[in-house]
């Protein structure tokens, strides 16, 4: 049996529908995160968990416990909000044990239970400090041992990440997954964030218009989108209009103009319509003449790490991203290129899945 259990559950503000029929089952332990763009109603789903916002229709479980009309404070869950919502005037040790206080732990127990919270975010020499006298990464790190202190057997993540710079937010994600995988609280997050979601997560749950569009391992949810939202929205892809023109063998030809790519026949029937899907970071420019299709170079941008450029092709205008290893001299805009790909990369979904 699962430990939390959402059973189809919808929340509506009068005819508006915010969450439809959700459905969610997460194991004891597990990271689970809601990815999705504003308004896709990831926020009102969690605070239906934590009991802030009333469930409309369905059933929420924790640990075969009925919680959907539950108190928010009788159910006993660690909250970090977006804010971290510390207190101003008290310590961060006072910040910390304030939830021991109120469940009425005796002192000593406080006191041990604080300096153990605070060393696992190692702020265990920060505890006299105000939250005003902290860097952003650090009251990030108080929120968090606040709502871990309690024990809770569901922590609840409100895009706590967000109110970070780019390096901190990078480094902070992997120091929170190191501290729930240390702890082994069941954890659900809310972000908007797809390299957020898919670096510290053991499953993602993709949610589009109240709905769950996908639930999968960031992996799988990468490498096989389920809709061209989804393989748009979680990373980068260049999508090409094509058409099934040949099944054998398990394996379906789609062509594109003069392209014709082989890839997994699943699913598919001859004269379907489809969208061919190149992620920009498995395209590989090659010398003219070479590759499976003839470009120009329109645009190049520097990012760094890798150069970005923008192809014309035979298919269109396409996206490439390309390391920046000093293995080869970058291309110039003009230049005339290659495009090439590795078996097994293309993806196909269906014209007109979910946008």
């Amino acid at each position: 049996m699962a430990f939390l259990r959402l059973d189809r559950v919808s929340k509506y503000y009068g005819d508006n529908c915010v969450v439809a029929d959700f459905d969610l089952s997460v194991e004891k332990g597990e990271f689970v995160s809601l990815l999705g763009p504003s308004g896709c109603g990831k926020t009102t789903t969690l605070q239906m968990i934590a009991g802030f916002a009333d469930v409309t229709k369905g059933r929420i479980e924790l640990d075969g416990r009925d919680i959907t009309h539950v108190q928010p404070n009788t159910r006993g869950l660690g909250i970090v909000f977006q804010s971290y919502a510390l207190f101003p005037h008290m310590t961060v040790s006072d910040n910390v044990t304030f939830g021991l206080k109120m469940r009425k732990v005796p002192k000593e127990e406080r006191v041990e239970r604080t300096r153990e919270a605070l060393a696992l975010v190692k702020l265990d020499k920060f505890g006299d400090r105000y939250p005003r006298e902290m860097s952003g990464g650090q009251r990030q790190r108080v929120a968090l041992a606040r709502a871990l202190v309690i024990n809770p057997p569901v922590l609840l993540l409100d895009e706590p990440l967000s109110n970070l710079d780019a390096k901190l937010r990078e480094e902070m994600q992997y120091e929170l997954r190191r501290i729930q995988r240390k702890v082994g609280t069941t954890t659900i997050m809310v972000t908007h964030d797809q390299a957020e979601a898919l670096s510290i997560s053991d499953r993602v749950v993709v949610m589009q218009d109240g709905r769950a569009t996908q639930v999968d391992a960031p992996y799988q949810m990468y490498e096989h989108p389920r809709s061209e939202f989804i393989s748009t929205f979680v990373g980068k892809t260049n999508l090409v209009a094509g058409k099934v023109v040949g099944l054998a063998g398990g394996q379906a030809t789609v062509e594109s103009g003069a392209l014709h790519v082989e890839v997994d026949g699943a699913g598919l029937a001859l004269g379907d319509a489809v969208q061919i899907s190149l992620r920009p970071e498995k395209l590989i420019v090659v010398p003219a003449g070479q590759g499976k299709l003839p470009c120009s170079v329109a645009v190049r941008y520097f990012l760094g790490t890798q150069w970005m450029y923008e192809l014309d092709s035979p298919l269109g205008r396409l996206t490439v991203l390309a390391p920046n290893d000093g293995s080869r001299r970058p291309q110039d805009e003009g230049d005339a290129v290659g495009l090439d790909w590795a078996a097994g990369v293309v993806r196909v979904l269906a014209a007109g899945s979910a946008k």
